[in-house]
């Protein structure tokens, strides 16, 4: 499946928001809502994910075509990174070990700001990342006869 590369930035926009929420409020149900949001997208796919569908219902009719469209795996793993993320940081909040909450959520909201931002998706880069090391192993493991 092929998606607008501008759809994820807008979620991650609408995530950053959110994030920032979360830290400023500390509430573990808000973060348990972004989660939601993750989870929809990694494991449904993009186009069940809501900041997708805001997007393509507000945003992209109003915008010239992309230029390009890009995979949509890289982004959907990128979404179920962000999941793990939000878990950790709920339980983190839910426990009372709010530092761990924080963290958590300081560095989602990292990762959706640099994507947000600056097109930079950290997801999407690990998501490349492991697979060239799996290609790798792999091939490496393949014995010629």
């Amino acid at each position: 499946m092929q998606v607008d590369p501008r759809g994820p930035r807008f979620g991650a926009s609408v995530t950053t928001a959110v994030l920032v929420a979360v830290l400023v409020t500390g509430s573990w149900v808000l973060l348990a809502a972004q989660a939601v949001v993750f989870a929809l997208a990694a494991f449904l796919g993009l186009r069940y994910a809501p900041y997708g569908l805001l997007f393509r219902v507000l945003i992209r009719p109003r915008l010239a075509p992309p230029r390009e469209l890009e995979d949509a795996a890289p982004p959907r793993f990128a979404q179920g990174v962000g999941f793990v993320f939000a878990l950790v940081g709920m339980a983190g909040y839910a426990t009372g070990t709010i530092w761990l909450g924080i963290g958590a959520t300081a560095l989602a909201l990292a990762a959706a700001f640099l994507n947000a931002a600056f097109g930079f998706c950290l997801g999407c880069e690990m998501y490349l990342f492991f697979r060239r090391v799996t290609a790798k192993f792999r091939s490496e493991r393949e014995v010629p006869a």
